[in-house]
């Protein structure tokens, strides 16, 4: 049995995302500051972001970059980042962005899958964009490098030729906009065929929910990151908020600049909020422009949560969402206090979804009352991706016959339509036959005064079972022992779920845009056999 959203279908505009961005901007709005560095505080207004965006577009006609060409954007948090983005979506381009914290080897794989024929990036990252383009037979003229570097082309030469913008026609269900990489539910990262119509669908779909009106928004979370792509980047500039950019995490900058740009909605993954709950550094900040903290791309405990609402004196929500879906699916939106903060909220707007059992493949039907057994998560939308890019294989595994992408994530929907993620599909770890969902414990742990952060995966045991261990940072001057954390889960789980082993590290291995990367805490363990 399937389900709706609960808010009624919006309309979805017939455009490209430039058109639906910036076709109706008023000439008061083209002096509203678009971006505003952090670090420095240089300013951008709309005026100047259109401009260097038909710029880049007209430097990328006059290069032979032709509407369908690939073009790679390899850069952190910059007002830059949204001028080449959007040129490069403006030529009738489709823009690949490749990870900030990405190897040679990476960006030389993501260079030669995604057939790039350009790669934007800037000084600091250039060695290793110069020797992935190298490994990908992309010859260093190819390579623009934004702030200036000897030997490229740079953002002020491309800006100052002062090439018209292309005229560029195309169906926006058709024409691909972006083409993030994911690794979806399983394996190596593949390129997300993501079109003009499913990004114009994700910003409409959401922005009754959680947008409307202008704001200043602190950027850190990656812009290569579809999350950030999206929610940041162009749910702000079509609601002509000032996005106020961080190229990197730096808990300090973090706080100095949320504070000084007097921010009012930051948009974070939960290891950020883990900072805000606990760190005291906090504390000597001013932090009472802040209205909203949105969490996602990782689970988000509802206790965590709460706790960073009652420390700011603003309110927590959250969402959720795959780049396979542009990414969002579900969120808690923002006038509704009443859902549970360890929810991801309802359905948004003209998406469809189902629960299904991951063995029968039967439907788990929606309960007249209560909670629904959990079930993977199915789901059906306008914002959802064509496929994988040159993949036939994993598009056919990944999105069925009637058109549900299969999430890989373990759901529960509650009769008023509220959704909660159980945990990944592929991370439950399972304990003489019982399912132990990771996030449950990391969240319990998280919980400790003296723990700053955790990670659970399931390893083998001398026995043979799985069993969950516990990777875990302790808070500065803490004295925890193994025993203590297990005990401390046990009082308060049933006992299957138990961590049964521990490990203190640094670190938590985390992406750029805050999972957890149990694999390289699955490799650790390898290594350590």
């Amino acid at each position: 049995m399937s389900f709706r959203s609960p808010f009624p279908d919006v309309e979805i505009p017939n455009q490209g995302v430039y058109d639906f961005l910036f076709g109706s901007i008023s000439d008061a709005e083209l002096e509203v500051p678009a971006f505003i560095d952090g670090p420095s505080g240089q300013v951008m207004t709309y005026g100047q972001l259109i401009a260097h965006i038909n710029g880049v577009a007209g430097a990328l006609a006059a290069r032979g970059v032709k509407p369908g060409d690939v073009v790679a954007l390899h850069s952190p948090n910059i007002p830059a980042f949204g001028a080449v983005f959007h040129g490069i979506l403006r030529a009738g381009a489709t823009a690949t962005t490749v990870n900030a914290l990405y190897t040679a080897d990476d960006i030389a794989n993501q260079l030669n899958d995604s057939g790039a024929v350009l790669l934007f990036t800037v000084s600091p990252l250039l060695p290793q964009a110069v020797a992935g383009a190298e490994k990908a037979g992309l010859d260093a003229s190819k390579v623009i490098v934004l702030d200036g570097a000897p030997g490229h082309e740079s953002l002020r030469d491309l800006l100052t030729e002062g090439a018209p913008a292309p005229t560029v026609t195309f169906d926006p269900s058709e024409r691909l906009a972006v083409l993030p990489y994911s690794s979806g539910t399983t394996g190596r990262p593949k390129g997300v065929m993501l079109t003009h119509k499913n990004l114009v669908a994700n910003v409409s779909q959401t922005n009754g929910l959680i947008g409307g009106k202008p704001q200043r928004i602190l950027a850190v979370l990656p812009f290569f990151h579809i999350y950030g792509m999206t929610v940041l980047l162009n749910l702000a500039l079509l609601n002509r908020s000032t996005l106020v950019t961080m190229p990197k995490f730096d808990l300090d900058e973090f706080l100095r600049i949320s504070s000084e740009h007097k921010c009012t909605q930051i948009f974070i993954a939960p290891p950020i909020a883990v900072a805000l709950a606990k760190h005291p550094a906090v504390d000597s900040v001013d932090l009472s422009s802040v209205e909203l903290v949105f969490s996602g791309a990782a689970p988000l405990d509802a206790n965590l949560g709460h706790a960073v609402e009652k420390r700011l004196g603003c309110i927590v929500r959250q969402g959720y969402g795959m780049s396979e879906m542009s990414p969002v699916s579900h969120l808690i939106p923002l006038d509704r206090a009443d859902v549970p903060l360890d929810s991801v909220g309802f359905t948004i707007p003209n998406m469809e979804c189902k629960l299904v059992d991951p063995v029968s493949e039967k439907e788990i039907p929606v309960p007249e009352s209560g909670v629904s057994e959990a079930g993977e998560l199915w789901c059906k939308g306008p914002n959802v991706m064509p496929g994988y890019l040159n993949n036939a294989q994993a598009t056919a595994e990944t999105i069925t016959d009637d058109g549900f992408l299969r999430t890989g994530d373990m759901a529960t929907v509650s009769a008023e339509g509220v959704v909660t993620i159980v945990d990944r599909l592929k991370e439950l770890i399972k304990y003489k036959g019982y399912q132990v969902p990771p996030a449950e414990l990391e969240a319990l742990l998280l919980s400790h005064p003296q723990i700053a952060d955790a990670a659970v995966i399931g390893v083998i045991d001398s026995e043979g079972e799985e069993v969950p261990k516990a990777y875990v940072v302790q808070q500065a001057e803490a004295g925890l022992t193994e025993d203590d954390v297990m005990e401390f889960v046990a009082a308060k789980v049933s006992p299957h779920k138990k961590v049964r082993a521990v490990e203190f590290i640094d670190v938590v291995p985390k992406s750029a845009a805050g999972k957890i990367l149990r694999k390289d805490l699955r490799a650790r363990e390898a290594a350590a056999q």
